[in-house]
C-alpha cells in the first residue's frame, strides 16, 4: 500500500456498469417539471408578456417572472471578490435569475414555466408570448470597444467594466526602450464552452414546517454553491439550506456556481409546496452556461542583443459577457498576471486587463481559467521571436530558463516558486519526442505532398485558489475509514486517490477506505474543485488529519497495551512495543475505543479526526509539451501526427490517473487549437447551437500520446504535490499553434493565425506567402 504506484480507478466499475447516481437519475415524490421561455433577442426592452393562455394550459401549476422572485427576496447572483485581491469594478453587473426590464443576450431565461410533467410544461411555454423591443447588439469582443458601439449598461457607455493594470510599467517601459528587438504578436484566445458529458439537472424541494430548502444539483463543490446562494441570492441562513451533488458527469469550471435555474426553481418549490425539477438539454448549455476565453491579446516580448528576456507586456480585451460571472472578473486578471512570464527569467511584466461588455452568455472559469493564456501568449512570442532573430528556439529557451539553483525564485508578477527543475523537464520532453529525428520524418511528410511543422510550450501555472481546506478521518461501525472533504469528484478518480493516500499513511487496505462528499450537512471547511487543487488542498488536508489519528492512536494504544508511548512504533497500519511482537492494529484499536468505557481522562475516546490545511502560496506545476503537425496543402486539413507531454506535478499519488487527466485536458486543448469556437453573428445570434455546429474532437482527432513525469516535490504542503488537473490544456495550445504556425513557416507562408486552426484558416493562411503584398 503506498502512493506513487498505478492504481486503477476503483469507480470505473461502477461508472461501467451504470451504478452511478447522477442528478438526472433522481426522482422525489410529488415532483413537477420546469422548463424556461428564454429571449430571442440578443438586446432590448421587455415591453411586456402574455401568460394567461399558458397559465390555463394543462397540468400548469405556476408561471413566474422577475417580479415574482424580486416581491420573495430573491437576489441576482454577484461577482465575489477573491481573498487578498480586491476587484473593485466600475460598474455592478451581476446576473439576474430572470430577465427583468432588459434582456441582454440570446437564451436569458425570461419566465419559469411548472407543470405536472415535462411536456406539458414545453407545451405551456409555447404560449407565453413576449413582447420585446429589440435594441442594438454587440456580441465581438473588440467591436464592442469600438466608438459608437451599443452599450450594453447604460453605466458603461464603452462597454468597459474595469480597466486593471499590474506589473511596473516604468521598469518594462525602460526595458523596452534599450532592447535591441521587441516581438510583437496578437492573438485570439477564442470562446469556446466545457461541454461535460452530463448537461446541469437539478431538482428543488422546500420544507414549510422548518422554512428550509434542498437542493441537488451537480456542482464541483456543495460549500461554494451554500455560500452563493444562501449569503448573497437567497440572502438565508445557511440552516435553511441543504445541497446534495452526488456523481458530476464531468464539470471543468462551468459546474462550479449556482446558475438561474437553480434558484428560480428553488422559489417555484416554495411557492407550489412540492419538488420542482429541471433537466437542461445541450442546446440551453451553449445558449446560456458559462463560456470561457474569449480575448484579444496584444503582447510583446523584449531582448537584449544575446537573446535574454527584457520584459513582457500583455493588453487583453476579455470578454465578461453581458453579466459578470461570480468569479469571471479575476480569471484573465489574477491567473494570467500570476503565469506570467512562465519558466524564464524577465526581469518585468506590464500587464493592462479591460473587461468587456457584450451581447453575449457570460463567461467564466474553464479547464485553464486564464494560466492557459499566459503560456499561450508566452510561448507564441519566443517561437516567433526565435524566428525573427535567426535563433534556435530551443537554444533561445534554455538561455532563459529559470535555473534550479534559483529556487525559491520571486517572479515578476510577485509570486514565489518554491520548486522546479524547468531545464530537467524539457531536456525529457525533447528526448521523449525525438526532437532530433524530426527531419527525417520531414522528408517523409514531404514526399506524401504534406507539410509538417513541429512546436513546444514550456508552461507554468499557479493553482490552488482559495488556500483553504478541512477533511474529516472517521472510523466507521464497519471497521472501514470514512474520509469526508468538501472537495467534488467530477472524474478525476478522487475516491482511488484519496483512499491511496489514506492506506499509505494509515497502513490500512484501500478497499477499508470510503468518500464521503457531497452534502452539505456533512462537510468540513473547504470550497470545491478548482484550480487544481483538489490533492493539493484536500490532499494536505487528509495527510495532516492522517498525522493526528496516529497521535491519537499512540496515546490509546499505549493505553491500553500498557506501556509508555515511547516504546510504541507505528507501520503497517499497527502500534507495536518495540523490539517485541505486542501490538495492536489501527483498525481493531478504533474498534475498541468504541466499545471500551471509562477511559481516563486525557484519553482520546475514538481515533476521528480533523486536518485543516491552510498556506499562503499558490503552487507551481510545469511542463514541456511538444507536438508534430501535419498539414494537406491543397485542402488545410491538419492531423495532430506526435505528441508528447512532460509534466512536474510534484508528487504524483498516483500515476495512472496523473496521465489520464493530462491526456484529458490535452484533448480539450486540442479541440480549442483546431475546431471548437463558440460563433454569434454581429447582432448577437449564437450560430454555435448544437453540436452539429460546434465541434469537439473526436477520438480520431487525438493521437497516441507519449506522457512522462519529472516528479521534483512541491516544498509548499506536506505531500510534495503541485496539482494535474490543467496542464494538459494549458500545454497543448500553444504547443499545437507554434507547430502549425512552424508548417506554415516552411511553406514559406506567414505563420500567423489564430485558433482554431480550421481547415479554411490554414488554406487561406498558405496562399499567403511571406514578403507578399
Amino acid at each position: 500500500m503506498s502512493i506513487a504506484r498505478p492504481t486503477r480507478r476503483r469507480e470505473d466499475r461502477r461508472f461501467l456498469t451504470g451504478g452511478g447516481r447522477y442528478a438526472d437519475d433522481i426522482d422525489l415524490p410529488g415532483q413537477a417539471f420546469a422548463t424556461f421561455v428564454r429571449s430571442p433577442h440578443a438586446h432590448g426592452r421587455i415591453r411586456g408578456m402574455e401568460l394567461d393562455a399558458a397559465r390555463s394550459a394543462p397540468g400548469v401549476l405556476g408561471l413566474y417572472v422577475a417580479a415574482d422572485l424580486e416581491a420573495a427576496g430573491i437576489g441576482p447572483i454577484p461577482y465575489l471578490p477573491m481573498p487578498k485581491f480586491p476587484l473593485a469594478t466600475q460598474i455592478d453587473a451581476p446576473r439576474p435569475v430572470l430577465a427583468a426590464g432588459r434582456v441582454r443576450h440570446v437564451g436569458e431565461p425570461v419566465v419559469l414555466v411548472v407543470a405536472e410533467t415535462l411536456a406539458e410544461a414545453q407545451d405551456a411555454a409555447e404560449l407565453v408570448g413576449l413582447d420585446i423591443d429589440a435594441l442594438p447588439a454587440v456580441a465581438g469582443t473588440a467591436a464592442a470597444v469600438e466608438p459608437g458601439a451599443p452599450a450594453v449598461w447604460d453605466e458603461a457607455p464603452d462597454n468597459v467594466g474595469l480597466t486593471w493594470r499590474g506589473g511596473d510599467q516604468a521598469a518594462s517601459d525602460a526595458a523596452f526602450s534599450r532592447a535591441a528587438h521587441v516581438t510583437r504578436l496578437r492573438l485570439v484566445n477564442n470562446r469556446v464552452v466545457a461541454n461535460p458529458i452530463e448537461p446541469r439537472t437539478c431538482i428543488a424541494s422546500y420544507e414549510e414546517a422548518s422554512e428550509s430548502w434542498q437542493l441537488i444539483a451537480a456542482s464541483q463543490g456543495v460549500q461554494y454553491m451554500l455560500r452563493v446562494l444562501c449569503e448573497h441570492t437567497l440572502r438565508a441562513p445557511r440552516e435553511r439550506m441543504l445541497v446534495f451533488t452526488h456523481d458530476v458527469g464531468g464539470a471543468f469550471g462551468v459546474k462550479e456556481q449556482p446558475y438561474p435555474e437553480d434558484i428560480a426553481i428553488l422559489h417555484a418549490a416554495r411557492m407550489l409546496g412540492r419538488p420542482v425539477k429541471w433537466r437542461g438539454t445541450r442546446t440551453e448549455h451553449l445558449l446560456s452556461d458559462n463560456h470561457a476565453r474569449d480575448s484579444v491579446l496584444d503582447a510583446a516580448l523584449a531582448l537584449d542583443a544575446e537573446g535574454g528576456f527584457l520584459a513582457v507586456r500583455l493588453e487583453v480585451l476579455n470578454a465578461m459577457g453581458a453579466y459578470y460571472s461570480v468569479h469571471g472578473p479575476f480569471v484573465i486578471i489574477r491567473n494570467t498576471t500570476n503565469g506570467l512570464p512562465l519558466v524564464y527569467r524577465t526581469p518585468a511584466i506590464d500587464v493592462t486587463v479591460k473587461l468587456v461588455l457584450s451581447n453575449t452568455a457570460s463567461t467564466g472559469p474553464y479547464r485553464g481559467a486564464g494560466r492557459e493564456a499566459a503560456a499561450y501568449v508566452m510561448e507564441r512570442l519566443v517561437d516567433q521571436a526565435a524566428r525573427e532573430t535567426g535563433r534556435d528556439p530551443i537554444a533561445l529557451r534554455r538561455q532563459n530558463l529559470i535555473p534550479t539553483e534559483a529556487m525559491p525564485y520571486r517572479s515578476p508578477s510577485g509570486r514565489l516558486y518554491d520548486s522546479g527543475d524547468f531545464a530537467r523537464v524539457l531536456d525529457r520532453a525533447l528526448e521523449l519526442a525525438d526532437w532530433e529525428g524530426f527531419a527525417a520524418r520531414e522528408r517523409a511528410s514531404a514526399a506524401a505532398g504534406l507539410i509538417r511543422g513541429r512546436g513546444l510550450c514550456s508552461f507554468l501555472e499557479c493553482v490552488g485558489g482559495l488556500l483553504y481546506e478541512s477533511a474529516d478521518i472517521r472510523f466507521n461501525e464497519a471497521d472501514g475509514i470514512d474520509m469526508v472533504v468538501a472537495t467534488q469528484s467530477s472524474g478525476q478518480g478522487h475516491e482511488t486517490s484519496f483512499a491511496q493516500l489514506v492506506a499509505h499513511r494509515l497502513g490500512v487496505p484501500e478497499e477499508a477506505v470510503r468518500l464521503q462528499q457531497g452534502d452539505s450537512r456533512d462537510v468540513p471547511r473547504g470550497l470545491a474543485s478548482i484550480a487544481s487543487r483538489s490533492m493539493l488542498m484536500a490532499g494536505s488536508a487528509i495527510s495532516l488529519a492522517c498525522d493526528t489519528v496516529i497521535e491519537k492512536g499512540r496515546r490509546a494504544a499505549a493505553h491500553l497495551l500498557e506501556v509508555a508511548e515511547a516504546d510504541l512504533e507505528f507501520g503497517d497500519g499497527e502500534f507495536r512495543i518495540a523490539g517485541t511482537d505486542r501490538g495492536i492494529a489501527l483498525l481493531d484499536l478504533a474498534r475498541r475505543l468504541r466499545m471500551e468505557g471509562g477511559l481516563p481522562e486525557g484519553m482520546p475516546a475514538s481515533l476521528d479526526s480533523t486536518g485543516d490545511f491552510d498556506t499562503e502560496e499558490l503552487n507551481f506545476p510545469n511542463g514541456c509539451h511538444v507536438c508534430e503537425v501535419e498539414i494537406d496543402p491543397m485542402t488545410g486539413t491538419i492531423r495532430v501526427a506526435r505528441y508528447t507531454a512532460v509534466d512536474d506535478v510534484g508528487v504524483a499519488i498516483n500515476p495512472m490517473i496523473v496521465h489520464g487527466q493530462v491526456q484529458g485536458g490535452v484533448a480539450q486543448g486540442l479541440g480549442q487549437a483546431l475546431m471548437e469556437h463558440i460563433v454569434y453573428d454581429p447582432e448577437g445570434q449564437l450560430l454555435s447551437a448544437s453540436f452539429m455546429d460546434y465541434a469537439v474532437p473526436r477520438a480520431t482527432d487525438v493521437p497516441d500520446l507519449a506522457v512522462g513525469l519529472v516528479e521534483v516535490p512541491a516544498r509548499s504542503n506536506p505531500l510534495g504535490v503541485k496539482g494535474a488537473g490543467e496542464s494538459g490544456v494549458s500545454g497543448s495550445l500553444a504547443a499545437v499553434m507554434n507547430a502549425v504556425a512552424d508548417a506554415l513557416a516552411r511553406a514559406g507562408a506567414v505563420p500567423e493565425i489564430d485558433m482554431p486552426a480550421t481547415p479554411e484558416k490554414v488554406w487561406r493562411a498558405l496562399q499567403r506567402k511571406a514578403g507578399a503584398a
